[in-house]
């Protein structure tokens, strides 16, 4: 990619050949026409995927903000990422190519992945499950984790995934929200050559929800778990037993019809199960997937999110299977056994897009380029990133290291509410480092301060939405005041959905997201951003990641707290302190520079990856750190 300078920013530019392979090749024309005819764009991406019966309304908005979207239609998300690939070559193409931890390999065609699918959402049938109630999924990155959230959704259930990593307090808590009856789940993953216990925590949890009748267990680890008669059952032994009918049709749905309910990681308040539709989610899904990543035919993909994630969700499941792409899955850490086990699979399976977070680019930044240049990432053609925004240190050594200087980064913004990609460039774009560049088609996207007035170019500002879309959470679970309250509450006036993000517009247009609302920083009167601080210490080639807080300060308000995690071989020590201090300061100014330097090993984070601030702010003040639930062990 060749690189220029405008108005003091760095663009890279993508290659010729990207763009003239590109299914999208004017951003610009087609957004405009996007937004000029809402339901005229969405309607033509709707009609990309097969429905039981055409919609008689794109967009109803008889009742804001509890949007509708295809009303009358009738689809199921299965029969568009599964069966309508069975009348096509598609049949025997990979669906998913799944590497263990250990280094156990297992493939699934569309064909297999049919037959998997169709007998265990029979099974669930025979367990007694009904179309409309909430089936809870609890398991390691396996393939029978995808498999049990397509059979869930081919037989009309919705499925509510938790992930994994949870304990028994929020395993307990989202089944009992979600009055599930129906728990699926496995003895164990691998997790840095170490077996996980998912079947006692959800023993555990089954004892404080009281809703679980029928639990089917996976046998990953061959670790011993206690299974109670007359719940208890593995699953290897329904898959094996004959079933008198081996098809499952799939189920008709109204495109209104919930499909899913996701939690959030709930690092503040109780978690919010956000409803998800068959008929919206799968059209937006489809489109932000197919052009945003350049999907062809040939391309092997690879989403490194967890399924028990919304990312997991929309861009290791859904998106990917409704387009009909192969799907790389891998159950474990990123740097076990060695720091280059990432890039030996990419060069295994000749992976061409992959799609993670900055928490894993850091953390693999950490140890340096060797163990990446080991290997041969040549059939590497695009990047993404997703969850936070990225350090343009960071960002810069993922395409220089990585992509070998030649791989767009796709720097997408959005939330589990939005249910796909909001804010991103597409690989025909000039790209900045840090800036998720900008919306996506049919998407108005404002800066506004507390009353709505947009704010000046380069002024940061609360981030909204400014249309409904496809993909957007319909509600939250036994909570639609809530979903009110949360969202759409502070600007009703002008029908606008809030974020929740903090961010700023440059004079090109392109949007930089600074971070939660929640994570700015006061100092005498002055708003900073986390991600703003924590960008200019990683910038210091000393440090691989960084946190920055607000701790109360009688002076100025608040003064700046830094927790550092150093890169390898370097030592901490009160000069290197200092030295970082000196650094945010010249970076940003003087207001930034932090009062306090600490170093680390670890960092708190939910298990998406995302820092919890609160916690590190609890613990330099000497408080009660509260739910840990969500926290990374």
């Amino acid at each position: 990619m060749e690189t220029t300078v405008n108005n003091n920013d760095t663009f890279y530019y993508p290659s010729k050949e990207i763009v003239r392979h590109a299914n999208i090749k004017n951003y610009e024309e087609l957004y405009s026409q996007s937004i000029a005819d809402r339901e005229g764009f969405w309607a033509a991406e709707a009609k990309k995927l097969d429905w039981y019966k055409k919609w008689d309304k794109v967009v109803d908005d008889s009742k804001k903000p509890f949007y509708k979207w295809f009303t009358g239609g009738k689809i199921n998300i299965i029969h568009n990422a599964i069966d309508r690939h069975l009348k096509s070559a598609t049949r025997n193409k990979l669906a998913i190519i799944w590497e263990g931890e250990p280094g156990d390999l297992r493939t699934f065609s569309y064909h297999v992945l049919n037959r998997e699918v169709s007998k265990f959402a029979n099974i669930l049938k025979s367990m007694g499950a009904r179309k409309g109630e909430v089936i809870t999924i609890y398991m390691p990155q396996i393939p029978e984790l995808v498999i049990a959230m397509l059979a869930c959704a081919k037989m009309g259930a919705i499925h509510s995934v938790v992930y994994g990593g949870f304990s028994y307090e929020a395993l307990a808590e989202r089944i009992a929200d979600s009055q599930s009856r129906i728990l699926i789940t496995a003895d164990g993953g691998f997790r840095r050559g170490k077996a996980t216990h998912l079947k006692s925590i959800a023993n555990e949890a089954m004892k404080r929800s009281g809703t679980i009748e029928v639990c089917i267990t996976v046998k990953r680890t061959g670790e011993d778990c206690y299974m109670e008669n007359d719940r208890d059952f593995w699953y290897q032994d329904l898959m094996n037993i004959p079933l008198e009918c081996k098809d499952c049709g799939t189920e008709i749905m109204d495109a209104e019809d919930a499909l899913f309910i996701l939690y959030t990681s709930g690092t503040t308040g109780k978690p919010k199960g956000l409803v998800h539709t068959h008929g919206g989610y799968a059209v937006y899904t489809a489109s932000t997937f197919r052009n945003v990543f350049d999907i062809k035919p040939e391309d092997r993909w690879w989403c490194a999110a967890d399924p028990g994630w919304v990312t997991g969700h929309s861009y290791l499941v859904y998106g990917p299977l409704l387009n009909g792409a192969t799907i790389m899955m891998y159950e474990g850490a990123p740097n076990h056994p060695y720091p280059n086990r990432w890039w030996q699979m990419v060069e295994k399976y000749g992976i061409n897009i992959l799609y993670t977070s900055p928490t894993a680019i850091r953390g693999l930044m950490r140890f340096g380029a060797s163990w990446a240049q080991r290997h041969d990432l040549r059939s590497l053609r695009l990047l993404g990133s997703v969850g936070e925004p990225i350090n343009p240190e960071a960002w810069k050594w993922y395409h220089e290291v990585i992509g070998r200087g030649k791989c767009p980064i796709m720097d997408t913004w959005w939330q589990t509410e939005t249910g796909g990609f909001m804010i991103t460039p597409l690989p025909i774009m000039p790209l900045k480092p840090g800036s998720c560049a900008k919306a996506y088609f049919g998407n108005e996207v404002g800066i506004v301060d507390d009353h709505g007035n947009e704010v000046k170019q380069g002024e940061e500002g609360n981030l909204v939405i400014k249309n409904p879309w496809p993909g957007m959470a319909r509600t939250i679970l036994h909570d639609p005041e809530r979903y009110i309250e949360k969202y759409w509450e502070k600007y009703s006036d002008k029908g606008w959905y809030l974020a929740g993000d903090s961010a700023r517009i440059d004079e090109d247009g392109y949007y930089w997201i600074i971070g939660r609302i929640d994570d700015v920083i006061k100092v005498s009167g002055y708003r900073l951003g986390s991600a703003e601080i924590e960008s200019a210490l990683v910038s210091h080639p000393a440090v691989a990641e960084a946190a920055a807080v607000g701790l109360p300060d009688d002076l100025r308000g608040n003064i700046i707290h830094a927790t550092v995690i150093l890169k390898e071989g370097k030592v901490a020590n009160d000069k290197l302190a200092e030295e970082l201090k000196n650094h945010v300061e010249n970076e940003i100014g003087p207001i930034a520079r932090p009062s306090h330097v600490e170093f680390t090993d670890a960092l708190p984070k939910t298990r998406s990856g995302k820092i919890m601030r609160r916690v590190i702010k609890a613990r330099a003040l000497g408080l009660d750190t509260g739910d840990l639930t969500s926290l990374e062990e």
